[in-house]
């Protein structure tokens, strides 16, 4: 019998071969978040929080504490509730934090996502000296 991290790891597994088309393609950052300990992020995530691989990041316990800025915790904590109560997706103002200690600000759109029987948050990332180039 799967224990329930294990079924919450094939979860988190299984949304993200559902979305591969959208997660590669996308040149935004994408996380997948589950619960603090149950989550995955492109490459580009990562590399925007300082990290060498979507594993390195996943392996961190927690998701506030450690990757989100004291002064915006509680709005991407608001948000995510709203999102998961009222499904509805949002756009929201928050700072992250590099594994460094060093703050990102970025505007993340979040959308409720079902995947068998469970309720995901999916988060497209967007950081404003990430995308300068792409206006040019």
């Amino acid at each position: 019998m799967q224990t329930q991290d294990a079924h919450h790891e094939e979860l988190v597994k299984g949304l993200y071969e559902q979305m591969k088309i959208v997660i590669e393609g996308s040149e935004q950052p994408i996380f997948i978040y589950l619960d603090g300990n149950h989550k995955t992020c492109t490459n580009k995530f990562a590399t925007l929080l300082g990290f060498k691989s979507p594993q390195e990041w996943a392996a961190v316990e927690g998701f506030l504490e450690p990757y989100v800025a004291e002064k915006s915790r509680d709005t991407l904590m608001n948000a995510y509730w709203y999102a998961m109560k009222k499904m509805v997706a949002s756009t929201n103002q928050i700072t992250f934090v590099k594994r460094g200690g060093e703050p990102v600000n970025s505007t993340v759109v979040l959308v409720p996502m079902p995947f068998q029987g469970h309720l995901f948050a999916v988060h497209f990332v967007t950081n404003v000296g990430l995308y300068a180039n792409l206006a040019a």
